[in-house]
């Protein structure tokens, strides 16, 4: 598709921008432009533009407003050492793009328009993404835009990609997280919408996340549904765990639990580097007693916002226990190093995760 480039007339100074970029936070400073995407049941994808970012004007009716048919992704762009811009797997975000709007009843966008409309962002707004340790963040979303009150999936959607220039996701830096588990709220259940990456999940999640703040906590843990003993996934993390003969556990993909493309790269490296990585259920039980008899070495987190973040303590009504080698984490640190420098460019891609732009 061709997309109509309207530049911004009033681009943010380079200046400012370079004062922005200095200290950007996570998600409060936003680039100029923003890439829009219609489709109709008459007329399918059409009407591409790239505009200056500016509110979006919706009818008040709109079934997004009212049966919540709406999704997104979360990805990144980076500036390598060499100062090329690239993109890390975008493929796999499309297909995961693909997947919510198959669940959710809404149109799926083809992976090439998905990743054009992307880096049409990403090359107007080039200047945004940092050097360094920072990122460009992007977040391509859908909604239903069709003014009508009727429960049945709406026939006209809007995709739209904005993008914001970020540092680390946790105010605290590396510091092992601090983890509430939630005895009381389910993220997600067998049939649900757990696997899709929709603006419910994290609606019903953040009364827990709420709660987990209360006990001075940094993320909230997730148990089934069914059984409330099984560890599925953080508000917004996929979670590992390392043994002490350096194995790893990791909750499987059953369709209750996000399948983060962090997650899977982790999966991938650590094969490689010849660690031994199982897929299997794990529970509260198992966490507490293994971290207390030391046959746990390690426990962290994964996700695009925070890459790799280790846990250190676990908080639960029934009470509290420590992961011992969170400060060390060495495969936590190790696997973050390989990832961090597969997306920068400082370490090959022998893969091909790694798109230029």
């Amino acid at each position: 598709m061709t997309f109509t480039i309207t530049p911004h007339a009033s681009p943010v100074s380079a200046q400012a921008r370079e004062k922005a970029l200095e200290d950007p936070g996570f998600g409060r400073v936003f680039t100029d432009h923003m890439v829009t995407l219609r489709w109709s049941a008459a007329q399918g994808w059409h009407d591409g533009k790239v505009t200056a970012r500016a509110p979006i004007a919706i009818d008040p009716a709109a079934s997004v407003l009212h049966y919540a048919q709406e999704i997104f992704e979360g990805m990144k762009a980076y500036r390598t050492a060499k100062g090329d811009i690239v993109l890390f797997r975008p493929d796999k975000n499309a297909n995961r793009f693909a997947r919510s709007a198959e669940r959710l009843a809404m149109p799926v966008i083809p992976e090439a328009l998905f990743i054009q409309a992307v880096e049409a962002l990403v090359k107007i707004d080039k200047d945004w993404v940092p050097s360094g340790a920072g990122s460009l963040y992007l977040r391509p979303f859908m909604f239903a835009s069709e003014a009508f009150l009727g429960v049945r999936p709406a026939q006209e959607y809007l995709f739209c990609v904005i993008a914001c220039p970020v540092g680390p996701y946790f105010k605290g830096g590396d510091k092992p997280l601090k983890l509430w588990v939630s005895d009381k709220y389910t993220r997600a259940a067998p049939g649900g919408t757990g696997a899709a990456k929709c603006g419910g999940n994290y609606a019903a999640s953040l009364i827990a996340q709420a709660e987990a703040s209360e006990h001075g906590c940094d993320q909230v843990v997730f148990l089934d549904a069914a059984e409330h003993r099984w560890i599925e996934e953080l508000g917004g993390m996929n979670l590992f765990f390392v043994m002490s003969d350096g194995s790893i556990v990791t909750p499987p993909l059953t369709g209750t639990i996000l399948p983060g493309i962090t997650r899977t790269s982790i999966i991938d490296i650590a094969r490689d580097m010849g660690m031994k990585v199982t897929e299997a259920p794990y529970s509260m039980d198992q966490w507490r007693s293994d971290a207390e008899s030391g046959k746990l070495s390690e426990a962290f987190a994964c996700g695009t916002a925070a890459v790799v973040a280790s846990i250190g303590e676990i908080v639960s009504s029934s009470g509290s226990f420590r992961v011992k080698n969170a400060s060390g984490a060495t495969v936590a640190s190790k696997l973050k190093e390989q990832l961090v420098g597969i997306q920068k460019g400082n370490i090959a891609d022998s893969r091909g995760w790694v798109r230029k732009i």
